[in-house]
């Protein structure tokens, strides 16, 4: 039996549109080994790897007159060849000329009839290193817990595991009949479903009701946030279907002396980072900022428990503003650790697993409605998007080659200008700037502007520090 997508899942498609393709990426740099690094091998490493994600040799079938979400099935034509795909630069490339054509290739939407994702070898980068650039649909991987395709090539060894080479035979492909049939199925099936769902929903209802005090802050704080629109912002623009991509490479030991300095977590300083680059980025501009200015992002986080093993994309976020008029460094982050600690405590996510559970049954139509109002939306909601997933702090290699920096994509919501995407690894933080190609023709200060704030921080750290440098980084230096 096919694999039916998830309301949230299907989401994603219902977002899409020529200006706003729902796939994420990352762009990986490594240091080729003596035996060199190749095409050929990137192809094999693939074919002895994919058994690991199954999901990357299907492709979506939609059900006929849209009775239910559609279902992954497997792709009887698959080709990989046809996904992982070879470019190069001139020799030696640059860090500017890595950037543009990772911009061109996550300008373009993937090929829906085919399994959804794509994989470039970027050969001839500067000192003898080269990128993977992967390019997946959202609807895929919802970048904490799903394994993308970038991760099954990576070891943590030079020397790579040992992988399946058992042969593999799509399953027979179900007709438009049997997927009417099975969509009718589920609907016969759903009002048992529906109650489960909503006695999970009563169950959270009930844990919330036992700390009603301390959530009623916590809802009410919510409502009055969203009710609250955010501030006008050079970030909220009428987006076209063409990217620009900028990166930052820092140091993720600055991050953890700032935090032992001023307390907080180390994603409160890299969201004061964050805050304090857009805050010199806005200046630059010739914006007006004030004492009370901020920037509200949006900064998902997984709604997943450790102990969970469901699939499937369960998200949900918080809304943060980024005091951007506040003038001290240590003052904006002391601002946003105090915000963030009241969303924790909040317990705000409760109420959200709640709603991603009953929306899990809305009809496709209606969750195509809503999903689309909400995209529409997200400009008067929030500003930004920021991302921050923590990576291994060890060094990883794909086919015997280091991996020396990470950068990953986000896509744009309607009326974003720009997302942040951010990962730590081996000592790193990465920062990746998804934006809009005719509205944010200054990524690379908004870029250069990351590590200045990091900077600033720093240097409040009252300890004599050199400046933070960048990471060994393929893209910027």
């Amino acid at each position: 039996m096919s694999d039916r997508l998830s309301a949230l899942d299907v989401s994603f498609f219902y977002l899409e549109g020529p200006t706003t393709p729902m796939h994420v990426g990352g762009v990986l740099i490594f240091e080729a080994p003596e035996a060199g690094f190749d095409y050929d091998r990137l192809v094999r490493l693939i074919r002895n790897r994919i058994a690991y994600v199954p999901r990357y040799r299907q492709r979506v079938r939609w059900v006929p007159g849209h009775l239910s979400n559609p279902v992954w099935v497997d792709d009887e034509n698959f080709d990989v060849t046809y996904h992982v795909r070879r470019s190069a630069l001139p020799r030696p490339g640059t860090e500017a000329q890595l950037r543009e054509l990772v911009s061109r290739i996550m300008s373009r939407p993937l090929d829906v009839s085919k399994p959804l994702w794509e994989m470039y070898l970027v050969e001839g980068l500067e000192g003898g290193r080269f990128a993977i650039l992967t390019k997946t649909h959202h609807a895929m991987v919802d970048g904490v817990s799903a394994v993308d395709i970038g991760q099954v090539i990576l070891d943590a060894t030079p020397e790579p595991r040992q992988s399946s080479t058992s042969a593999w035979r799509p399953a027979r492909e179900p007709s438009d009949l049997e997927l009417v049939a099975g969509a009718l199925t589920d609907m016969v099936r759903s009002p048992a479903a529906v109650v489960d769902s909503v006695r999970r929903g009563l169950d959270d209802v009930r844990a919330v009701a036992t700390r009603v005090g301390q959530q009623a802050v916590g809802v009410v704080s919510a409502a009055l946030t969203v009710a609250r629109p955010p501030s006008s912002s050079p970030l909220n623009a009428e987006i076209g279907v063409a990217r620009r991509f900028g990166t930052a490479a820092t140091s993720l030991a600055h991050y953890k002396t700032i935090r032992t300095a001023h307390g907080g977590t180390v994603n409160d300083v890299v969201l004061a980072v964050v805050a304090g680059a857009l805050r010199q980025w806005l200046q630059s501009r010739g914006e007006a900022i004030d004492s009370s200015s901020t920037v509200r992002a949006m900064v998902p986080v997984s709604l997943r428990s450790d102990e969970s093993t469901a699939g499937g994309n369960q998200v949900a976020a918080y809304l943060v503003d980024l005091p951007v008029g506040e003038a001290n460094p240590v003052l904006r982050l002391q601002r946003i650790s105090y915000e963030m600690g009241q969303h924790k405590a909040s317990g705000q996510m409760m109420g959200a697993q709640a709603i991603v559970a009953l929306a899990g049954f809305s009809p496709p139509t209606l969750h195509s409605l809503g999903a689309r109002v909400g995209n529409g939306l997200s400009r008067r909601v929030f500003n930004t998007v920021v991302t921050n997933v923590p990576g291994p702090q060890y060094a990883l290699y794909a086919g015997g080659s280091h991996m020396v920096a990470a950068y990953p994509v986000v896509p744009l919501g309607r009326g974003q200008a720009v997302s942040f995407g951010i990962t730590s690894y081996e000592g790193g933080v990465y920062f990746g700037l998804n934006a809009d190609r005719d509205s944010m023709w200054d990524v690379d200060e908004l870029a250069d502007d990351l590590v200045g704030a990091l900077a600033e921080l720093l240097a409040t750290t009252r300890k004599k520090r050199s400046s933070p440098t960048r990471v060994k980084s393929a893209t910027r230096r």
